[in-house]
């Protein structure tokens, strides 16, 4: 019987060529991702790098105060880790579950002795941390200019895109401390969506009815984060 878990439910590890993959094969452990789970803490040393198969975590950056917003998220189409190749072993962003699920877990030395040996995983990871950089810069863009709906709706889309299902799991006040806004800002537009029929919401439940109609109501950040990442990771697919 086969198993419901593979490595090949990561694009990133999919990806590699045989010979490659092999060498890491042996060091991959897959590990459970608890909703709300803390994998790294800002400015503590990363000791492992993760690749998401139906877990999606959120990279948040936090303030003096205690507050927070989502910098990027990151799903089955990459890694939890990047500070690892970059050239530091620490992050000034913290990074949780935001969807429960997998990943298959990796320890930083090999990762790093991996990117320094092969040329094709050096490559897909550069590439991926440039796709990353971008939903980043968008984010903080789309932050700043566009209504709570709006960034609303970019978040819904991004997460759909790193799920087999349409329901997420997921409360108000989550999405409220992910886009660094208020929960009444969250209900009201939650509600305007749930109205146009687009989203039914109960307690901790969102299943989107109408991705086109979340597309509409969302700013451009959805397709250029999409489009970069189509850019730069479609051949590696």
């Amino acid at each position: 019987m086969l198993s419901p878990h593979s490595p090949s439910q990561n694009h990133l590890l999919a990806a590699l060529p045989r010979a490659d993959f092999e060498r890491l094969a042996a060091a991959l452990e897959l590990v459970v991702m608890p909703l709300g789970e803390m994998i790294y803490e800002p400015n503590l040393p990363l000791r492992y790098a993760y690749f998401p198969t139906t877990s999606i975590v959120s990279l948040h950056y936090v303030m003096e105060s205690g507050a927070s917003a989502e910098a990027a998220g990151v799903g089955n189409e990459g890694v939890v880790g990047v500070s690892l190749f970059m050239g530091s072993n620490t992050s000034i962003s913290s990074a949780v579950v935001q969807t429960a699920g997998y990943a298959y877990r990796l320890e930083a030395s090999v990762l790093l002795a991996e990117f320094k040996r092969a040329e094709f995983m050096q490559r897909v990871l550069l590439r991926y941390s440039q796709a990353l950089m971008t939903q980043m810069m968008q984010t903080a863009v789309c932050n700043r200019h566009h209504s709570i709906e709006q960034q609303l709706c970019r978040w819904l889309l991004l997460t759909l895109d790193r799920i087999p299902s349409s329901e997420l799991v997921m409360t108000q006040e989550l999405i409220a401390n992910m886009l660094g806004v208020r929960r009444e800002g969250i209900t009201e537009a939650a509600g305007k969506l749930q109205q146009a029929g687009y989203i039914r919401y109960r307690r901790g439940h969102i299943a989107v009815l109408n991705r086109a109609g979340l597309q509409t109501r969302s700013c451009e950040c959805y397709a250029v984060v999409k489009k970069e990442w189509h850019r730069l990771l479609s051949d590696v697919r």
